[in-house]
């Protein structure tokens, strides 16, 4: 071999020697790296620690308090922990103890379970998202929402599918949501915020907006369900609904008995869409006649008035427990009792042929068939002074219901409100109608062509606008209210003293 030769070998092998004795020591250096964790909290280094089931461990035996008041098993980091794994020649690490420390000082520590988010349809509103312990306490709390408003029985047996079929009378639920878009999602969730771990609190928080203390009544002698209603601005259904162990107003109390007064504020709006057969009651009209044999202070009923009787098909939305004010689509009546007519005999002289019309008789104020949809009660806080007529549609004819004169109206509302509209003083389009008498007939939520103007004489039956939905409205529907005096001034009566 020529020496150059040589040389060149002696040279490369050198190298090559050099590179294996390189990569050798490469590899002996990578073999003693540690592997270690990064711990970040909302993006800081905290430290590096070589064991993160040792800081998880710290955790848990740490927060015994936070496990025991919760009664969970688990007590985890704070949200934006983060611990990534690392392999590196940095001596610098930490005990999982001095972590633990810079975490508590930081952040709250947090426990698994569930966050509900709860939607609103409605602009004005804000989302609601609450921290529930567990599943089963939310769809605990969700059916006894449910059963707040619907009877348990009905529930059920609309989610088994065994409704009983309507023969006679009777109704069936043929849809049942919450207006609201519900979510629920597994998360952790820290400690220092409000989390529902009893499925009681979270139902008076579903129901009445707030899981603070309500207001209570101890039943004394002589209280009925109406009774107590009553005296706390509350309606009965409103009273079952925060007393759900009451079935119907009819319930027992017994004495000494707690009861909850506190008037409802449901966070979730349940609606219900009913089809319902009913027998329904309908006003007769009374009349008063002439007898020139009797003398002229004679007064007598000669023919009992009898309601009529008809038997209705509808279907309704009931929310939250209440019917709404107007009817869903048309509805159809079959007679069952033909109602009679209560006539007067008076005696005097007659003013036109045998039938003396001195314009104090009372007609119905809307078509028939008609549906009442709110009566003379508490509702919702206020008293509802009217009664509320459903199902005649919008559009429909409405009556004077006694001979007057037109003493104020309203129609510059639009034909369709909403709940708590303001406009008309909340009444929408309206009339008002002076009986001279004393009686004043108010007619509210009309369409905004009203047919008559403020000085008109009218006369019973005549038209004086149609039925609307404005104003504070759920649905078309005509509020009729009697007052002696003038409307919000006098006082306000029962309609049904003056037409039954």
């Amino acid at each position: 071999m020529k020496k150059n030769e040589v040389t060149k070998t002696i040279i490369i092998t050198s190298i090559i020697g050099v590179l294996f004795l390189i990569i050798g020591l490469t590899n002996r250096n990578f073999d003693q790296a540690k592997k270690v964790y990064q711990v970040y909290l909302n993006g800081n280094k905290l430290g590096l620690i070589e064991s993160r089931d040792e800081l998880y461990a710290l955790i848990n035996e740490e927060q015994k308090d936070i496990k025991e008041a919760y009664n969970v098993l688990d007590v985890y980091p704070p949200n934006g922990f983060i611990i990534k794994e690392y392999k590196t020649y940095n001596e610098n690490i930490v005990s999982a103890k001095e972590i633990y420390e810079k975490i508590k000082n930081q952040e709250d520590f947090t426990i698994e379970g569930y966050i509900v988010k709860i939607k609103f349809n409605d602009e004005e509103k804000e989302d609601i998202t609450l921290n529930v312990l567990s599943r089963e306490i939310f769809e605990e709390a969700l059916t006894s929402v449910i059963t707040a408003f619907v009877k348990e029985e009905d529930f059920k047996n609309y989610i088994n599918n065994t409704q009983t079929k309507i023969e006679d009378v009777g109704q069936i639920i043929e849809n049942m949501y919450f207006q609201e878009t519900i979510t629920i999602k597994n998360a952790y969730m820290s400690v220092n915020e409000k989390i529902f771990t009893d499925a009681n609190e979270l139902t008076q928080y579903l129901l009445f907006g707030s899981s603070k203390e309500q207001s209570n009544y101890i039943v004394k002698s002589g209280d009925t369900i109406a009774s107590i209603s009553e005296a706390n601005k509350l309606n009965p259904q409103e009273f079952l609904i925060a007393n759900p162990k009451y079935k119907t107003e009819e319930s027992i109390l017994a004495i000494g008995d707690k009861v909850n007064i506190t008037l409802i504020n449901p966070v979730l709006t349940l609606v219900e869409s009913i089809h319902s057969v009913e027998d329904q009651e309908q006003a007769y009209e009374k009349e008063e006649v002439y007898d020139s044999s009797k003398s002229p202070t004679f007064s007598e009923i000669t023919q009992t008035g009898i309601t009529g009787i008809e038997r209705i098909t509808r279907k309704m939305q009931v929310i939250n427990g209440e019917q709404t004010q107007g009817v869903d689509g048309t509805i159809n009546s079959v007679t069952i009792r033909e109602s009679q007519k209560e006539i007067t005999t008076k005696g005097g002289y007659p003013t036109q042929g045998n039938y003396f019309e001195n314009g104090k008789a009372w007609g119905w104020p809307t078509n028939r068939p008609y549906v009442i949809t709110s009566g003379f009660e508490y509702r919702w806080g206020s008293f509802h002074s009217a009664i509320d007529i459903s199902g005649t549609g919008l559009g429909s004819p409405i009556y004077a219901s006694r001979a007057g004169t037109v003493v104020e109206t309203n129609n510059v509302c639009a034909n369709i409100g909403s709940y708590r509209n303001s406009c008309g003083r909340t009444y929408g389009n309206f009339v008002v109608i002076n009986h001279g008498d004393g009686y004043y007939t108010m007619y509210a939520h009309l369409l905004q062509n009203v047919a008559v103007n403020v000085g008109d004489t009218v006369s019973r039956g005549q038209v004086i606008g149609y039925m609307g939905s404005s104003g504070s409205s759920t649905g078309a529907h005509l509020h009729f209210g009697v007052s002696r005096g003038e409307p919000d001034r006098g006082t306000w009566l029962n309609p049904w003293s003056v037409l039954r």
